[in-house]
């Protein structure tokens, strides 16, 4: 959901864990198209194609909606084909 630097920090600690494989994937849904286009579209355009920080597959990592209905569809839909598993 829209936020600030705390919830960047939360967001960018759990996709770095993510794509480390220091913990399981699991599901990252943004809320709000809007108000994450212009951070995503940074991330693509500076960290993937300019940078060559990232890989293509990381921005994988995560969704984008706009509705809680959007969130819970994506959410259902990841654990239809991701196991839960403990993280330790």
């Amino acid at each position: 959901m829209p936020g600030g630097f705390g919830t960047l920090d939360e967001m960018f600690e759990a996709l770095t864990l993510i794509q480390t494989k220091k913990i399981n994937k699991r599901p990252v849904v943004l809320i709000g198209k809007d108000y994450w286009k212009g951070l995503i579209d940074w991330i693509e355009q500076s960290m993937l194609n300019a940078e060559n920080n990232i890989s293509p597959s990381d921005m994988h990592m995560f969704a984008m909606v706009d509705t809680a209905k959007e969130a819970f569809e994506y959410i259902d839909e990841f654990y239809k084909s991701h196991a839960l598993s403990p993280n330790f």
